[in-house]
């Protein structure tokens, strides 16, 4: 029997699964879309304003006779006679070398209590850090109207003043460089049975200590331009000497005067400039020397895999062996550092002229002068106060967007890795340094002569000012991106625009936020001061409360501007985490 089968139909063929696409760019984070509002907001606000304050060309060229009327006024300049111009400059030098010296001292046990990794207690932490926010956040010159109601006229008000102000940069810098030690050092120290004391200066200053001092030189160089400001309110020194040339409308001499701050300026930038990178250099040195010990690879200078070498055997030195190390170029070099900078502090205290006797005297005294300024007072012009402060911040916003359109292009072509030649780089490089040596102050003095008292001045002065900070922030965050990325996308034929946009500048472009959110807070500070020279804002408010005595006044636009600072400095943390 034949049985007839018939082929079962077949199912159409199963289609292959799709397999889900990668996605080639992060998915958002809540964080980083409310960062990004707050930073187009903070725009928006920036550019308002701008224009709220009238900062345009036709302002800017109704200004223009003026400018030329005050070139006349101003030439030829007018110096002091040499023994006085040297006096002048010595006494503020001593002042500015002494109150850096005191925030050292003030900062270094702060920042230990403040680092995370050497304080006792985190309530410690916590309160060191909470008193460098409030070093930082109170202004300078209000500081020196309290001095100098305790102390009187001379050096030891701004001493005081400006070493005290300075804990919150120096302290925070020493706190920062303290967390980011090698712990090995210090724990082979505490492995011997060390206390912490010891712990701290065997095993952590040395590492810290280059990081110390070029911190101390970088604000010795913001102090020297704090102290023409401060010489507005009873400082001696230079900016005593122009408060007084200005004053009588003497612009020959207060300009002269502002030249040689000018000069001091750019000298002692490029000093300290100079010791910092010798101090790096010899630490540098200093670690590949050690390593030369025990790697051989090292110290040929080759990338070979380093071989496990028996140690010789260990003799104990006799009586009559030497234990110290010897004296090479490095260690003369050093111990000529060392002593160069105790004969310059001894030189500066001795110049300051901050006698004990004046300052014990004053302090029988302290709590009536202090009780002065408690309760905070208004003097029935709380809504003027209010108006100014909010005109103040529109100063800030305005300079922060003027300083960054013109930090941003100078501060890239000051770039080494992105300007076209090393010529223009260091071409950039002292523009930035020309402007950063002029005090804002000088610069609100001018724009007040050029285009008259208020809002516009402050905010031209600070903006121009900015392209000294803002500019060499903009330049180092370039230099220090990873060059890898730029010679990959240089390797694929790409022109040198194209690996800045591509390469350069998105690495760069959190470090860049951070700068501008910087910078619009030293700017609501400098707004602060320049008010003193009629720049606007609520500074003006602040001289003229100290003039008439109405020091509850001061205290509410203390409060206010504090308040104003600590709120653009918790955003600008914010901001900064979020972006990172």
């Amino acid at each position: 029997m034949t049985v007839r089968t018939t082929d079962a139909p077949k199912s159409p063929p199963r289609p292959a699964p799709v397999r889900p696409v990668a996605r080639t760019l992060a998915r958002p984070r809540a964080g980083g879309a409310a960062a990004l509002l707050v930073l187009v907001a903070l725009l928006g606000l920036a550019c308002w304003a701008f224009g709220d304050l009238r900062i345009n060309v036709a302002t800017l060229t109704d200004s223009a006779s003026n400018a030329v009327d005050f070139g006349r006024r101003m030439v030829p300049l007018d110096f002091p006679p040499p023994g006085e111009l040297l006096t002048l400059c010595a006494q503020t030098l001593a002042v500015v070398v002494s109150a850096t010296l005191l925030s050292v001292l003030l900062s270094l046990p702060v920042a230990v209590l403040a680092a995370g990794n050497t304080t006792p207690h985190p309530a410690a932490r916590f309160t060191a850090r909470g008193a460098i926010v409030l070093a930082r956040a109170v202004p300078d010159v209000v500081l020196a109207i309290v001095f100098f109601r305790i102390f009187g006229l001379g050096g030891l008000t701004g001493v005081l003043a400006m070493g005290l102000h300075s804990v919150g940069m120096v302290g925070k810098m020493y706190a920062d460089a303290i967390e980011q030690i090698d712990e090995g050092p210090r724990t082979a120290v505490r492995a011997t049975g060390a206390g912490r004391v010891q712990q701290l200066v065997s095993g952590v200053l040395p590492q810290v200590l280059p990081a110390l001092v070029a911190n101390a030189l970088h604000r010795l160089d913001i102090n020297l331009r704090v102290s023409v400001v401060l010489g507005f309110v009873g400082v001696n020194g230079l900016g005593y000497a122009i408060a007084g040339a200005l004053g009588s409308l003497d612009y020959r001499r207060g300009m002269a005067l502002a030249l040689v701050v000018l000069v001091l300026c750019v000298l002692v930038e490029l000093l300290s400039g100079a010791i910092r990178r010798a101090l790096l250099r010899d630490a540098g040195s200093g670690r590949k020397q050690r390593l030369s010990r025990w790697h051989p690879a090292v110290r040929a200078g080759a990338a070979a895999p380093v071989r496990t070498v028996t140690a010789p055997p260990v003799t104990v030195p006799g009586p009559a062996a030497r234990i110290s190390p010897p004296w090479t170029a490095r260690r003369v070099r050093r111990t000529t550092y060392a002593a160069a900078s105790l004969l310059t502090l001894a030189v500066s205290i001795w110049g300051a002229d901050l006698a004990p006797a004046q300052f014990l005297g004053a302090l029988g005294n302290l709590g009536h002068t202090l009780g002065l300024f408690w309760p905070p007072g208004t003097g029935g012009i709380l809504p003027t106060l209010l108006a100014d402060l909010l005109e103040t911040v529109k100063i800030a916003l305005a300079a922060t967007l003027i300083g960054a359109v013109l930090a941003l292009p100078i501060g890239a072509l000051a770039a080494r890795n992105v300007s076209p030649s090393p010529a223009t780089a260091a071409a950039f490089r002292t523009v930035v340094v020309l402007v950063r040596g002029v005090p804002e102050l000088v610069l609100a003095i001018v724009f007040v002569v050029i285009t008259g008292l208020g809002a516009v001045a402050g905010a031209l002065a600070l903006g121009v000012g900015a392209v000294g900070l803002l500019g060499k922030l903009v330049a180092d965050s370039l230099e220090e991106v990873d060059p890898g990325v730029e010679a990959a996308v240089r390797a694929t034929g790409a022109a040198r625009g194209q690996v800045f946009w591509s390469a350069t500048l998105p690495q760069a472009a959190s470090a860049l936020v951070g700068h501008v959110l910087y910078q619009l807070d030293v700017n609501i500070r400098s707004a602060t001061l320049l008010g003193i020279v009629g720049a606007g804002g609520i500074g003006f408010d602040l001289l003229n409360a100290s003039r008439v005595l109405e020091f509850g006044v001061v205290t509410t636009v203390l409060l206010l501007v504090f308040g104003t600072v600590l709120l653009v400095e918790l955003l600008a943390v914010w901001l900064r985490r979020v972006v990172r």
